[in-house]
């Protein structure tokens, strides 16, 4: 029997699942092309793909769709964020603007995009038009509402690892009880998450109403509130958040903060109930990171005497520190130039990451609160070996099982890191370029963990565009595998996930 005849998994329903998203994409195509038109830059770039994707959309929805199940479930994530990345990077290759123009680049300045990434390539930002920087803005903010409706309505349906973890948190998990259906709850979430896109808005152009940030345009708005509240990071700005007044600044930094909690306790903070934030271990744990952190990094700033004003101090630490954790990656100020120690706070916050259940993506405050109760637990056990002490998140009991789940990710993360690093290394020596330790290894984490900028040349007011191309494959492929989690990855590619 032939392998094609062992196969169990139904690729015509995936495939045809992913022509609907396909199809889908075609509307914030058109949008752009009219943001184009306003602007007065070419309208090619987007309505070409709009007619390209609509047509490979319908072809693909034309496929006999069966039964969802695990296998296809799984098949069907995987190609969605595959598909989207490429049709993204199409508009780039059209405009044929600068250091995108390569199609190397632009499929990496796609994938950054749509993963929420904020690496960038872009090392013109003049060159390019409006309408292309709203296309980098606008597939951040479709990465980020994707993977939050892609988790509650398919993979909690599939009970696959992300939506487990999140199902763990007891008060604020149970996300198939806000609503009668999965499907009315993704949607309830959606709006919750173009409303807090709204207010960002809002709160913006207000600022700059009453004077307090006389450069806000309703474009930087909008491009801004986008990356924000997916925790994704791109700006249209060189500076980035840097050519914006602190009052912006500060008004920035509670939106990145919400962009990565847990959504369905922001639906009940909306819904009147603000003490179930308090209840929830994760969000306390969340804060206590957030806060730890941020004293630890403005004392090495004062130590260093890298500010004079305490005000700056406060905001440029509290602002990179929730940046970097929540996987954001804007920035205020070319954090290269701090302190050893200072610039150390921000690469172990590269390893946080915000709550589940959020927008955001490295590790998960969720997954390490796991490891810290179950480490405590451990060593009480040392003391009183006959003892029953399960792992408990806000008084509910942690399956065992999640537990091995916890630690095999953080496992396999760390050795992901450390196997992109050493790459890293190596392939930019074969190039001829010279990449420090750090940066490298800052490098892989902001790509590999979604983060975006890193430090030395990749840093906040850097590029990835001097990468080999090579590397930038690499980066292209770990920053997918990122998104979409690690274990779904490694089970595509089990021998035993095809077979029957």
């Amino acid at each position: 029997m032939s392998l094609v005849g062992e196969l169990r998994v139904d690729w015509a329903t995936s495939l045809s699942l992913v022509g609907t998203v396909l199809k889908a994409l075609t509307a914030p195509l058109v949008g752009t092309a009219l943001v184009a038109l306003w602007y007065g830059e070419p309208l090619v770039p987007f309505l070409a793909t709009a007619a390209l994707t609509l047509g490979a959309g319908i072809a693909l929805e034309r496929l006999d769709r069966g039964d969802l199940g695990l296998r296809e479930g799984f098949l069907m994530v995987a190609l969605t964020w595959l598909a989207i990345a490429v049709v993204g990077a199409v508009p780039f290759l059209v405009a044929g603007e600068g250091s995108l123009a390569s199609p190397v680049n632009a499929l990496f300045e796609s994938t950054s995009g749509i993963t929420t990434t904020g690496a960038t390539v872009v090392s013109d930002f003049d060159a390019h038009g409006r309408s292309v920087h709203l296309w980098r803005s606008l597939l951040q903010w479709m990465g980020g509402l994707g993977i939050l409706v892609i988790a509650v309505a398919v993979l909690s349906q599939l009970s696959i690892g992300g939506a487990q973890l999140m199902e763990t948190e007891s008060q604020t998990q149970d996300v198939n009880k806000l609503t009668p259906s999965i499907e009315a709850t993704a949607r309830l979430l959606g709006w919750l998450y173009a409303g807090l896109t709204g207010l960002m808005v809002a709160t913006w152009l207000a600022i700059g109403a009453v004077g307090l940030g006389p450069e806000v345009t309703l474009y930087d708005a909008v491009a801004h509130a986008f990356t924000a509240v997916s925790t994704a990071g791109f700006s249209p700005r060189a500076e980035s958040l840097g050519a914006f007044s602190p009052a912006v600044q500060w008004a920035t930094i509670p939106f990145m903060f919400l962009g990565a909690t847990n959504f369905v306790l922001l639906y009940h903070l909306t819904q009147g109930n603000p003490s179930r934030l308090g209840e929830s271990d994760e969000f306390r744990f969340y804060l206590a990171v957030v806060l730890g952190l941020t004293g630890l990094t403005a004392g090495f700033l004062v130590a260093s005497g890298e500010f004079t004003r305490i005000e700056r101090v406060i905001r440029h630490s509290l602002f990179q520190v929730v940046s970097i954790l929540t996987t954001t990656g804007y920035a205020t100020v070319d954090f290269n130039g701090w302190s050893p120690a200072a610039k150390h706070m921000l690469f172990l916050a590269m390893f946080s990451g915000g709550m589940a259940g959020s927008t955001t993506c490295s590790i998960k405050t969720l997954r390490w609160l796991v490891v810290v109760k179950s480490f405590r637990r451990d060593l009480f056990r040392e003391i009183h070996p006959d003892a029953i002490r399960p792992v408990r998140l806000t008084g509910e009991v942690v399956d065992e099982d999640v537990v091995r789940d916890v630690y095999a990710y953080v496992l396999l993360s760390g050795i992901i890191f450390v196997l992109l690093t050493v790459f890293v290394v190596t392939d930019a020596a074969r190039a001829g370029e010279q990449v420090g330790e750090f940066e490298a290894m800052g490098a892989s984490a902001a790509t590999f963990l979604n983060i975006g900028p890193a430090f030395g040349d990749a840093g906040p007011y850097g590029d990835y565009a001097w990468f080999p191309a090579t590397t930038k494959v690499a980066f292209i492929v770990l920053m997918w595998v990122g998104r979409i989690e690690i274990i779904p990855v490694l089970v595509l590619l089990t021998p035993a996930f095809w077979r029957s």
